[in-house]
């Protein structure tokens, strides 16, 4: 009866070195997961200020963001709008458009006075808006 404490120790020894096999495994694959993460956070990030050289890449095809899409949706995942190869990998054209908007002088807007004015000289009273803080004495007159 002495090989039972033996076999008892063996079995511990064993169930150690596979934890310890385990926990190592799960370190290791929680920073590959954790380094993939951050190159796709920098990938989108580069994708949204369309920061990606078209020499050297190729877009991504159809079939594959459509299966990818649906991967995440099944999954809970979010799914983050992001242009779509072409469009990412042709140079932006609308840059002398905006830049023109942008210098464009704005047209000002009319102050707004708070309150409605009373009926006009045909008995009309003023359109109704949806301002509901309006007791102007045209109101309660008609």
């Amino acid at each position: 009866m002495t090989g039972i404490p033996e076999a008892v120790a063996r079995f511990r020894s064993d169930l150690d070195a596979a934890v310890t096999r385990a926990r190592r495994a799960a370190a290791e694959a929680g920073a590959r997961t954790a380094a993939q993460r951050d190159r796709n956070r920098e990938l989108a990030e580069r994708a949204r200020e369309r920061r990606v050289r078209p020499d050297g890449h190729a877009p991504t095809s159809s079939d594959v963001q459509r299966v990818a899409t649906g991967f995440r949706e099944h999954r809970g995942l979010p799914v983050e709008e992001l242009p779509t190869g072409v469009e990412l990998l042709t140079p932006p054209v609308e840059k002398s458009r905006e830049q023109t908007d942008a210098n464009a002088n704005p047209v000002p807007s009319p102050p707004f006075s708070g309150s409605r004015p009373a009926a006009g000289p045909s008995g009309q009273l003023p359109s109704r808006t949806d301002d509901d803080e309006d007791f102007s004495q045209a109101r309660i007159l008609y």
